[in-house]
């Protein structure tokens, strides 16, 4: 039987998706096929993305912006979009449903930089362990 398939996706595959991802990566340990997309992707991966997935042992390490393969989307067993932003429309064959990671967010109260960072990449982690869990 082949591992689950998770995909991850924001706008741009950026920040939120690739966090997700490389948290869900590290907790797996091989057991699930990860992927992370964007709606409209950006130029590179946030650099305090990077930096706050590394302080828990996680790594976005090889990985880049992408946009959503429709063909992935058929395949995936999971498709989770992270944050409200994106918009997702289902496309013909998919067998998941789409769900969505409302997430608190931190600059509503007026946190920002790396501590923005670290409360969103603390929210992910926890839904990532309830996906595995789940998975």
């Amino acid at each position: 039987m082949p591992d689950p398939c998770v995909l991850f996706v924001c706008v741009k595959n950026a920040g939120k998706s690739q966090m997700a991802a490389a948290l869900l990566r590290q907790l797996a340990e091989g057991r699930v096929e990860v992927h992370s997309a964007g709606t409209r992707p950006g130029g590179g991966l946030n650099d305090l993305s990077r930096r706050v997935v590394e302080e828990v042992g996680a790594s976005m390490d090889g990985e880049s912006t992408k946009p959503v393969d429709p063909d992935l989307l058929r395949c995936a067993d999971h498709v989770i979009v992270v944050g409200s932003e994106a918009r997702l429309p289902p496309v013909a064959g998919m067998r998941a449903p789409i769900t969505t990671w409302e997430l608190d967010e931190p600059a509503d109260r007026g946190v920002d930089g790396i501590e923005r960072m670290r409360l969103l990449r603390d929210e992910m982690a926890e839904r990532v362990r309830r996906l595995l869990a789940e998975i």
